[in-house]
Order: C-alpha cells, then sequence, then structure tokens
C-alpha cells in the first residue's frame, strides 16, 4: 500500500484547488495532470519546500511562457492558505497582500484566477442588459491598455484584434523593368522584336516602367526577462504579419540569436506558438543584443536584407554588456536596410529618457524610436508604415535637433 503525506486528505484537496486556479489563469491543466501532480508529491513526500516546488514543476509546466505564472501561484498559494479569501478584494492589475513578510506582486491574470477559484458556488442566473453606447468607450479602453496589466479577457480580446491587423507596406522601386503601355521609357528591345515579327513599315513603340514590390519586412524581437511580458504578445503580432504577407523572417534574440521564421508560417496559431518555444532555448533569461546583432550581421544580413528590406527592432535597450560593442554592430545594421525603426515599451513613461549605455549606442543609428505597448501603438505603427519615411540625412538631422 502507498504512503500517504501526513494530511493525505486536505493536500489533495489543496492540490485540486491549485490546479483549478492554473487552469483559470491560463495553463492547460487536464484532469490527468492533477493525478500526476498526486502521484509526484506522494513519492517525494513533504520534507523539503523546494523538491514540494520543482515536482509540481515538472507535471504543470511544459512551455517557458508558463513559468512566470506558475512562480506567483506556487508561492502566494502555498505561503498563506486563507490567500483566496484575499484575491476576492482584488480590483488593480497589481495588488500587494499583506502576509506578514514581504509584500508580493501579483499579475492580474493570476489574482482572477484566483477569485474565479474562491468561489465554489456557482454565480445567480441574471439577464444582463448591454448597453450599445458603452461599446465604443469599451474598445477605446482596450486600446489604450498596457498589454503589462491586460487581465485574461482582455488579453484575448486582444490577441483576437493583432491577428486582424494589416502592415502595409509601401512598394519601393527596384532597378528592374515591367511591360507598360504608358511607361516613361521606351524598350529598344522589345520594340525591335516587335517589328521583325509584323514585318510592317511602320514600327510600334514598347514602352516600359520600373518595377515595385514590396520590400522583404525583417522582425528582431527582445524576448528576455525584462521584455517577456510583452514577446508573448508581439508574437501573436508576428504570427498575423507573416501569415499576411509574403518575405517576412522573425528572429529572436536573448542570449542568442534564433531565427522562428518557417515557425510563424503555421496557419494555426498554437501550433506555431509550440514550435517557436521548443525551438527558442533562452527565453526570459539575460540579454547580449551586442552578440546577437553580431551574428545576425555575420550570417543573416546578407540573406535577407536585400531589396530595400524594413527591420523593426523591438527591444527596451536593456543590455547586460552595458553596450560593449554595439554601436559597430548597430551601424552596419542601419547601413544594410532600407529603413531601421526601434519600437520599445518603455517609451510608454512620460518621462522616459535613454540613460542606459546601450540605449545610447542603438538610438544614433536608427531611422524612428517608437512606443509598442499597447494596441493604439501598434496601429499607429501601421500607419506609419504606409507614408514615405525620412531620409536618412533628413532623420539625421532631426535626431540632432532634438537632442
Amino acid at each position: 500500500m502507498e504512503k500517504t503525506p501526513p494530511g493525505g486528505g486536505r493536500l489533495v484537496a489543496n492540490l485540486m484547488y491549485f490546479a483549478r486556479t492554473l487552469r483559470a489563469a491560463g495553463l492547460p491543466v487536464a484532469p490527468g495532470t492533477l493525478l500526476t501532480a498526486v502521484e509526484a508529491v506522494r513519492a517525494i513526500g513533504l520534507g523539503d519546500r523546494r523538491d514540494f516546488y520543482w515536482a509540481l514543476h515538472a507535471v504543470f509546466v511544459n512551455r517557458r511562457d508558463q513559468r512566470e505564472i506558475f512562480d506567483q501561484a506556487f508561492h502566494i498559494f502555498w505561503r498563506n492558505p486563507q490567500i483566496l479569501e484575499k484575491a476576492l478584494a482584488m480590483i488593480l492589475p497589481q495588488t500587494r497582500v499583506d502576509t506578514g513578510a514581504e509584500p508580493i506582486e501579483m499579475l492580474r491574470r493570476l489574482a482572477e484566477a484566483m477569485n474565479q477559484s474562491a468561489s465554489s458556488a456557482p454565480p445567480p442566473q441574471e439577464q444582463l442588459e448591454l448597453d450599445a453606447a458603452l461599446t465604443f468607450s469599451a474598445r477605446e479602453i482596450l486600446q489604450k491598455t498596457d498589454f503589462e496589466q491586460m487581465s485574461n479577457a482582455e488579453l484575448a480580446a486582444a490577441k483576437t484584434a493583432i491577428a486582424k491587423l494589416r502592415l502595409p507596406l509601401m512598394n519601393v522601386r527596384t532597378r528592374r523593368f515591367t511591360p507598360d503601355p504608358r511607361g516613361p521609357r521606351v524598350d529598344m528591345r522589345a520594340t525591335l522584336r516587335a517589328g521583325l515579327r509584323n514585318g510592317a513599315g511602320t514600327i510600334w513603340l514598347k514602352r516600359r516602367r520600373p518595377k515595385t514590390l514590396q520590400p522583404p519586412l525583417v522582425i528582431l524581437c527582445d524576448i528576455s526577462g525584462s521584455m517577456s511580458r510583452y514577446s508573448r504578445v508581439f508574437l501573436h503580432f508576428m504570427h498575423a504579419v507573416t501569415n499576411d504577407r509574403d518575405r517576412v523572417h522573425t528572429f529572436l534574440f536573448g542570449t542568442r540569436l534564433t531565427n522562428v521564421t518557417r515557425y510563424l508560417r503555421y496557419k494555426d496559431i498554437d501550433v506555431a506558438l509550440d514550435r517557436v518555444t521548443e525551438a527558442v532555448e533562452d527565453w526570459s533569461g539575460g540579454t547580449r543584443i551586442g552578440e546577437c546583432l553580431a551574428e545576425f550581421n555575420r550570417l543573416w544580413s546578407r540573406r535577407v536584407l536585400g531589396q530595400g528590406a524594413l527591420v523593426l527592432f523591438i527591444s527596451d535597450g536593456l543590455d547586460r554588456a552595458a553596450g560593449a560593442g554595439l554601436e559597430p554592430v548597430m551601424e552596419r545594421l542601419h547601413k544594410s536596410c532600407r529603413r531601421l525603426i526601434w519600437l520599445n515599451p518603455l517609451l510608454r513613461w512620460d518621462g522616459f529618457e535613454p540613460k542606459s549605455l546601450g540605449m545610447k549606442a542603438i538610438l544614433p543609428h536608427v531611422d524612428e524610436f517608437r512606443p509598442v505597448h499597447n494596441l493604439d501603438s501598434l496601429e499607429d505603427l501601421t500607419r506609419a508604415l504606409t507614408r514615405p519615411a525620412f531620409r536618412r540625412l533628413e532623420a539625421a538631422a532631426q535626431w540632432r535637433k532634438e537632442a
């Protein structure tokens, strides 16, 4: 007969309660997962809190982006058994709960999950009257809400809106030509061929015009710990863009560079994110921007930055190497593309100033510096890409004037 830990009945109930909380917070917890968790706890016992933590971690966490929610849920749930009763009063995106020790910051989605778990009785059936006049206001609030402060429902609505976004780019002129009856240039070769075929005394001039096409789009996204809450949302944006247009190349970087272009081409967003999670090994870790960009310049720039490529550089600019070696690689990246746009979520703060060494090394080598922290900022980006960009000299003069 298997040995049951002390308080086994109460422990099993708490494990079920904990699994229900994780499932409400977005983790895929099946009934069989709970049984596996019970067996794991029976196998290791309750002698060491760290063993208990990693046993549940091994059972409930199967993707890197689930670690943060699990970690906060574990430390809050198993530190104070009455924490769920206090979670009923949570109305802010981040709440501090006084447990007699150091205050704990909660994610809003985790707070909502605990709030749902605490209500054991089903809510009474009520007739809801929806006022259509409030629909626009709710949508406007969602547009301006920071991704970091969104609840589960708001985040799901934001991902749905992101999936419908389209990223129109202005066509760029190439050196090739295409036939056009009203083109500005005469195609002498085509004209002579047509004259030889017709054999008539009159030769009709064939004309041509410069060929235009959509430029390649290259996305370099930071997935370090300071960017983890935003990068998960940006992956949905990258997936929507990759499936909407051709010649999109996506790279994720933290301490190393990973090309995830082929994984984001899956039509199913869940399959695409699973493949990306399996491929990326440095999720929510440190940041080595200089080394990763140097690797990109060395291995990938000649392959993907041709024909007037546009580069979206998504990062907060916080580098663990304090910007060492970052300026020359940014300069080379800037010279290799037609337009380099830096998207930084830290620009959401009114008094933001680029004071870190990494930011100071990056800033002189970008054409545009834009915020990216909510739906409004993403829509502003799509509108900006339809407008002609400043010439490089004009952009540099604008930077010097603002500095």
